[in-house]
Parts: C-alpha cells; sequence; structure tokens
C-alpha cells in the first residue's frame, strides 16, 4: 500500500501562509506517509525559479516519493485561440512535473455551471477536451509521463463520461485520477463507479463524504450534486461512502500505485488528514 497524501490536504493552511510546501512535507512523513502529490493551485508558484527542484530534493531527503503533479485546466472555454492558451499552458505544467521528477501528472480538462452538466453539453464539448488532452499526451509521453484527468468540475465527473474521453484520448499515457469521493458529486455511487473505472487509475484519491438529500437545506458548509444533492466533506472513514468496500475493490484489483489522502472536510485539517491516513490503513489491512 503505496499511502500518502495529496497538498491539497493542507490548502487552507498553505493559503494562510501558516504552512509551506516543504513543511507540508515533513509533517506527512513524520505519519508515516510515503508519497506526497503536489496541487499547487493559487497558493504554491511552482514558476519560482528552482522550486520544482527543491521539491524534490527535499522530498528525496525525507524518503517521500512526488508521486504526481495536479493542475487545472479548461479546454471548452473561449475561443480557438484561448484553447491554445490553455494547451500551451499545459505544455508548461508537464515542463514542470518532468522537473519534479513525476510520472505521473493531472489537469483538468472541463468546467460547466451545474446546469449545463447535460449529456448534450458533453457531446458537444468532447471533440475539443480529447484534441486537447491527446495533444498533451503526446507532449509528455517523450518525457516519461502519464497525463491523467480526473472525475472532477461536474461536467466530467461521472465514471462513464471519465471512460469516454480515455477511450477518445486513446493514448496509453493517457489515464484517470481516481477520486473516489467526486463520483458522488455526479449523483454516482462510489463503490459501482470505482468498480468500473479502477481498471483505468494512473492516481488514486481517497476522500469521503457526507451525503444529505435535495429535500433537506443544509445550509452552509455544504454544497450542491450535479442533481441538487448535498455534499459535505468527511473524515477519511466518517462519511456515507462505503469505505472498506471501496479499498476492498481496490486492493484485489490490479492497481498497485499510489494512493492519496485528500481532505477537505470541515475539521483542523492537519487532525482531519492524520485520524484519515490512520483509517485508511486500518481499513486496507481488514478488507
Amino acid at each position: 500500500m503505496k499511502l500518502g497524501v495529496t497538498s491539497y490536504s493542507m490548502a487552507r493552511l498553505l493559503r494562510a501562509n501558516q504552512m509551506n510546501i516543504f513543511q507540508v512535507m515533513d509533517w506527512i512523513a513524520a505519519q508515516g506517509g510515503v508519497h506526497v502529490e503536489i496541487a499547487p493551485g493559487d497558493y504554491i508558484d511552482m514558476e519560482e525559479p528552482g522550486l520544482p527542484e527543491r521539491i524534490r530534493d527535499h522530498a528525496a531527503q525525507l524518503g517521500l516519493v512526488v508521486s504526481n503533479y495536479a493542475v487545472g485546466g479548461n479546454f471548452i472555454e473561449g475561443d480557438k485561440e484561448n484553447l491554445e492558451r490553455q494547451i500551451e499552458q499545459a505544455f508548461r505544467e508537464v515542463d514542470i512535473a518532468f522537473r519534479l521528477g513525476v510520472s505521473r501528472m493531472r489537469h483538468d480538462a472541463a468546467w460547466r455551471v451545474r446546469e449545463e452538466t447535460t449529456p448534450a453539453h458533453f457531446e458537444a464539448d468532447i471533440d475539443r477536451i480529447a484534441e486537447a488532452c491527446r495533444r498533451i499526451a503526446d507532449y509528455a509521453a517523450p518525457l516519461g509521463i502519464t497525463t491523467s484527468i480526473e472525475n472532477h468540475g461536474f461536467h466530467v465527473q461521472s465514471s462513464e463520461r471519465v471512460l469516454r474521453l480515455i477511450h477518445e484520448v486513446d493514448r496509453p499515457n493517457f489515464r484517470l485520477t481516481m477520486d473516489i469521493g467526486n463520483f458522488m458529486c455526479a449523483d454516482e455511487n462510489s463503490v459501482a463507479a470505482v468498480r468500473r473505472a479502477v481498471p483505468y487509475a494512473s492516481m488514486i484519491h481517497l476522500k469521503d463524504f457526507y451525503w444529505r438529500p435535495s429535500h433537506r437545506d443544509q445550509g452552509q458548509g455544504w454544497f450542491k450534486t450535479r442533481t441538487g444533492d448535498y455534499l459535505r466533506g468527511a473524515i477519511l472513514g466518517n462519511g456515507d461512502i462505503e469505505m472498506r468496500e471501496v479499498l476492498r475493490i481496490i486492493k484485489q484489483s490490479d492497481y498497485d500505485g499510489f494512493l492519496s489522502v485528500e481532505f477537505e472536510g470541515a475539521e483542523d485539517c492537519l487532525n482531519g488528514t492524520s485520524i484519515g491516513l490512520e483509517n485508511a490503513r486500518k481499513m486496507w489491512n481488514a478488507v
């Protein structure tokens, strides 16, 4: 079990300058994690001169593997000129991934507001999304990097849409960063979705959610799924996902890559992530 943490779990502390990425890596190593996933968001400037190499070297000193580099992207916004800018930015991110020493990079692909995440919009968008993903995968291949999308952002989030895109791109180095919780955002059962999608995973995020039906207005801290039910981030193992069954499916599959605990609950993020790591270890050993 290659268990570690995505830096996104500490986004609140990173954004508030209460931790830096090096302190995050120190903390992960102290928790017994074997890898760190770098998700820079808007709070780590990966274009700072020398930063990718410093992260790579610091991780090596701690005995951590830098497992994945996770960045944004939206290939359906604007005109063709904007699409080219997005693809060029993704190329630069691939170069950063290479400097980090990773063999995996996740980029987002498409975002729409919930009301526009219809099958018709997806069919209209898929050729443009697939062509962008194909070009990025081709750029990354000579560097030994497998690119991926995540089931992320409502529009390309259900397992069937993600797998459809992977087949459309049709590149051996284009796979899936499979977030077991994010399927719920598209109103999909995580157990069934993981069973369907795990053969295509190059990276796995372990995340949990609390779920409530649409008629029970939950107020602050909750967000709506594609069809209007409510979700809130939970400590791994404490939410409403059948986590033991999900882990059993992963364990019995051919997947032998990294597992990243991703925490986005309301609790203190260090405490929530630490408990999630321990819960993941216990459940993995029990299934």
